[in-house]
């Protein structure tokens, strides 16, 4: 954007020197402000959906032998544990395939705990 203002400005009111200054310092402003707004998205992790699932904590509520479903935020997923797990258990989401979540079994001790931790 800064780009293309700077080069209707520069043809349209600026004679000769001045308006290829006024575009080069405006494509280089632009390259910064590519730069600059891809490292800020490399950064950024998603903050809504099932992505943001990854990594966190789930209790069983059916149980995962190896289909079953968990409970995450107060929400039902299908869930996969190649382990097995029983209800109660607390699992680590691995990663999401489709709408199904896979899970492994974590090394908590109590439903109680697993529970706060999901919720939270």
């Amino acid at each position: 954007m800064i780009l293309i203002l700077a080069i209707l400005v520069s043809t349209l009111f600026l004679s000769w020197p001045w308006n290829l200054v006024v575009v080069l310092c405006a494509g280089i402003l632009e390259v910064g402000e590519v730069v600059w707004g891809l490292r800020l998205a490399r950064r950024w992790r998603p903050k809504t959906g099932p992505e943001t699932m990854v990594g966190k904590t789930a209790v069983v509520v059916v149980p995962c032998l190896p289909s079953g479903q968990v409970r995450v935020h107060g929400e039902l997923w299908e869930a996969n544990c190649a382990a097995g797990a029983e209800i109660g258990e607390a699992v680590r989401i691995a990663a999401l395939q489709d709408l199904t979540l896979v899970v492994e079994p974590t090394p908590l001790t109590g439903p109680g705990e697993a529970a706060s931790i999901s919720d939270g």
